[in-house]
């Protein structure tokens, strides 16, 4: 199904629009910095103004790391576990079902095993228990000797199952990084950079980056308890787990800054060397370079935060979202490679039934929101159903976000009986927003309509029984309604500068991936590239993707459009187009060559406006105007034959009606010169004064033609039109 015709407007912002650049500023940091002006350009727009700025960015130099000790509660959290470590009590790490989730429970236990900690985990079983700690669950580890449950991207709202915990004697460190209520828990330590009363000086970290501050805490204490300076167990923390947070700072989506664009930078470089047996199987299962029972040597894939957020987390994430996390931390955990290949292989098959059921699911809400809402007054679209699995319904409500550019919640009643409705049935629900809604807060607005929530601004879950639904969906669009700003439903798609196709080259593309890794708020660099002429579509993958030849004069160049069929990209070879892409290196048969990646593509604003002002001209000429030679009003022989040719062609074919852009587009596919749509429109009167072809203008723009292949060969000079328009022409 195509998007509705009320899709949100999608607005190109151009960063360095809004930064009023200085060319001798950016001319000097070019030199000083020895980058190229355009990459200069492009780090000024991005708040990088002097040298020192820019080499500091670029380096990622260690002492960006934060001392983990600033952070709220974390010397009382390092020594409950301490002392749990050292009596052998039995630990219990509790974790989410995410790969934020799955990689801290995964650095978390391979950490405390190294101390001979008595440690397992446990992760609730998304379809069953849901998100968070239960009382349930922790009856269960209770009844296992458990005394120190440890939390892991959860717990942040726990406030009564960490009292319940402390009934059954259990101690509970609370390790998250999702927005804090008023009251926090009563445990015996709750570290998250989201307290207000924290002063640690960073923010965004992940789930994964918390437990990773708490741990560097733990082995900079024993460290400097033997005389180490504290810097020395932060980077030893950093070289044996860098991989591991990376992973789960990417795959949560976190801003690539300060700590974090340090933590991702080491941890991409450990992958790309890894060690651990299950990533290595799971990098190579994903690059897809292995046939089954091949057993040679794989080349290489660069490792980057795109591969890892477009290839290893999905793969991760599928675990939890389809059968259970535990599959994929017993893959983080694998120590011999047979077991760790057979691990990477089931999730990559489970991947797969994710990607069916997700399309399956997104079909179904297309449809339902094209027939049941109007777009034009709602402001969060909230959809329920019995039968969608709870562990796909947020990647879908992304999807919705994206189409419709609103926030966009999608409810499971995933159990219950059709045509046995309770009004208690519990809905878990999974959100996503945009910039201006901050979900959480409008959640919070609607708390006394929910059973429970958490998230972030712009993700978030919750549980709603079926009756409270209708009123939960009112109550949060009209806080929508009240909190957003009109102008700030348009999907705004931001870009760093407008370049020419002459700028994009090799060597710039090489030179961008200086600033890796990219992410929230260093994105991947991405340019607007105007009046760029399609040579050429080709469809790849079954249609599912197209592949397009644009050209800027003698320039031509590849771009990839990734997630588009020929039917939504609404243009021909001929057609002239502005695209917003980033610049791509092309690695094929080890040979290397730049292209575009598409990531929104319009009507050339340049052409569109120049054939308005052709329809004028065109209605000025038909009344008498007079016009100069130049303007290429006047059509020759070749003109009149290519013209012709062409409509020939097409009939045969079968097709014998075009719009007006069409048509325009295809006449310039191989003319001997520019046909403007002044010419094109006295080519058509001639040849239906001469009855050379039968042509039907049925309005707005689209024609519908009958060629004549009997007819008699004319003489177009006969034509009274083709005299009366030379008759008008000024020459010389």
């Amino acid at each position: 199904m195509e998007p509705s015709k009320l899709k949100k407007e999608k607005i190109w912002v151009l960063r360095e629009e809004q930064t009023a650049p200085d060319t001798r500023e950016i001319e000097a940091l070019a030199r000083g910095a020895g980058l190229s002006l355009l990459c200069a350009r492009l780090l000024y727009s991005r708040g990088y103004r002097d040298q020192e700025a820019v080499e500091r960015f670029l380096r990622c130099e260690d002492t960006m790391f934060h001392s983990p000790f600033l952070l709220c509660d974390v010397r009382p959290a390092v020594a409950r576990i301490r002392r749990a470590v050292e009596a052998k009590e039995k630990i219990m790490i509790y974790g989410d079902y995410d790969v934020d989730g799955v990689t801290a429970v995964s650095l978390l236990y391979l950490y405390l095993k190294k101390q001979g900690a008595d440690v397992g985990y446990y992760i609730p079983s998304r379809s069953q228990e849901g998100y968070g700690l239960s009382a349930a669950a922790i009856d269960r580890l209770a009844a296992t000797g458990v005394t120190c449950i440890i939390t892991v991207d959860t717990g942040i709202t726990a406030n009564d199952e960490v009292a319940y915990a402390k009934d059954l004697g259990i101690d509970m460190v609370i390790t998250d990084h999702h927005e804090c209520r008023e009251v926090l828990p009563r445990a015996v330590a709750v570290v998250n950079p989201h307290r207000p009363d924290c002063p640690y000086p960073f923010k965004e970290l992940a789930g994964v980056g918390v437990i990773f501050k708490v741990m560097t805490a733990y082995e900079c204490t024993l460290g400097i308890e033997k005389g180490e300076r504290e810097i020395e167990g932060v980077r030893r923390m950093a070289r044996e787990y860098a991989d591991l947070v990376a992973i789960g700072t990417i795959a949560d989506v976190m801003p690539i800054t300060d700590e974090n664009r340090l933590i991702v930078t080491l941890g991409l470089r450990r992958l790309a060397a890894t060690e651990r047996v299950g990533l290595a199987a799971l990098m190579e299962e994903t690059a897809g370079n292995r046939a089954p029972g091949d057993a040679r040597p794989t080349r290489k894939k660069k490792i980057t935060s795109a591969f890892i957020g477009f290839g290893l987390a999905p793969r991760i994430n599928a675990a939890g979202r389809m059968s259970e996390a535990s599959i994929a931390v017993e893959l983080l955990l694998s120590e011999t490679p047979e077991r760790a290949r057979a691990l990477a292989a089931e999730l990559c098959e489970i991947n797969r039934q994710r990607q069916v059921e997700e399309n399956a699911i997104a079909e179904q809400a297309y449809e339902r929101i094209e027939q049941e809402f109007d777009l034009e007054k709602t402001k969060v679209l909230v959809l329920e159903d019995d039968g969608w699995r709870q562990g796909i319904i947020g990647i879908v409500a992304s999807r919705l976000t994206e189409r419709y550019g609103l926030p966009s919640i999608l409810i499971s009643f995933d159990g219950a009986k059709e045509g046995f409705h309770s009004q208690l049935d519990l809905g878990k629900g999974s959100g996503r927003s945009i910039k201006g809604i901050n979900l959480f807060e409008a959640l919070t607005a609607c708390e006394d309509l929910l059973v429970k929530f958490g998230g972030h601004e712009l993700a978030a879950g919750l549980t709603v029984t079926r009756g409270q639904l209708e009123a939960f969906r009112e109550r949060i669009n009209a806080y929508a309604a009240a909190h957003l700003p009109k102008e700030g439903l348009a999907v705004r798609l931001e870009a760093d500068l407008e370049i020419g196709l002459h700028e994009v080259s090799l060597a710039l593309a090489e030179e961008l991936t200086l600033l890796e890794p990219f992410g929230v708020s260093n994105p991947t660099p991405q340019f607007v590239l105007r009046d760029l002429r399609v040579d050429r579509i080709t469809e790849l993958g079954g249609g599912k993707h197209l592949k397009l030849v644009v050209s800027s004069g003698d320039i031509s160049l590849f771009a990839l459009c990734f997630s588009t069929s020929r039917s939504r990209f609404d243009f021909c070879e001929g057609d002239r187009v502005d695209l917003l892409c980033t610049v791509d290196v092309n690695e094929f048969r080890d040979v290397k060559s730049v292209q575009l990646v598409v990531q929104d593509f319009k009507p050339s604003a340049k052409y569109t406006a120049e054939c308005e002002r052709l329809r004028g001209r065109y209605l000025e000429v038909r009344g008498g105007a007079p016009f100069d030679e130049t303007e290429g009003f006047v059509p020759d022989r070749a003109d009149f034959a290519h013209v012709y040719t062409v409509l020939r062609r097409e009939f045969r074919n079968g097709k014998d009606a075009f719009s007006e852009r069409e048509l325009l587009a295809l006449i310039n596919v191989g003319a001997p010169r520019p046909i403007n749509y002044v010419c094109l429109k006295y080519i058509l009167e001639v040849f239906s004064e001469l009855q050379i072809c039968g042509v039907e203008e049925q309005g707005n723009g689209a024609y519908r033609f009958d060629v004549y292949f009997n007819a008699s060969k004319t003489n177009i000079e006969k034509s009274s039109i083709l005299k009366k328009l030379k008759s008008q022409c000024r020459r010389g």
